[in-house]
């Protein structure tokens, strides 16, 4: 049983990219789920994936392309303000501009450069550089 999906998935991804594969599934999927995997995506440390529906929760395929360094999830989930990205930058990222931290707001999921720009608060999910 999996107590955190998220967790599971980005350390899934990470492994893969450790052990240097194409790419991976994960099972089972959530809209949360493919919501971080899009903004990854988008951000260029993955490549495309594709859901499959069996069912059972969905099955994702995602395509690797050897771009990230480390990913994972952020435990417990932080609420944070505007104020406070930069603190939680320093924690979990190596260096400034470098990486992103994506945060869930009561305007959908975003990056926390997003955020800070639209001046949202939220609670931070997960961490990729």
């Amino acid at each position: 049983m999996l107590n955190d999906p998220l967790a599971n998935v980005l350390s899934v991804v990470n492994n893969a990219e450790a052990k240097g594969f194409k790419e991976c599934s994960i099972k089972p999927s959530s809209s949360l789920i493919r919501a971080v995997l899009d903004i990854l995506g988008s951000h260029g440390y993955i490549g495309t994936y594709v859901v499959s529906e069996d069912g059972r929760g969905g099955l994702l395929q995602i395509t690797l392309i050897g771009a990230i360094n480390r990913c994972g999830a952020i435990k417990p989930r932080f609420s944070t303000g505007v104020e406070s990205y930069e603190k939680f930058e320093k924690k979990f990222l190596p260096a400034k501009d470098f990486g992103v931290l994506i945060v869930s707001t009561q305007k959908g999921v975003m990056t926390h450069t997003e955020a800070k720009a639209k001046g949202l608060g939220g609670r931070l999910l997960a961490y990729c550089y």
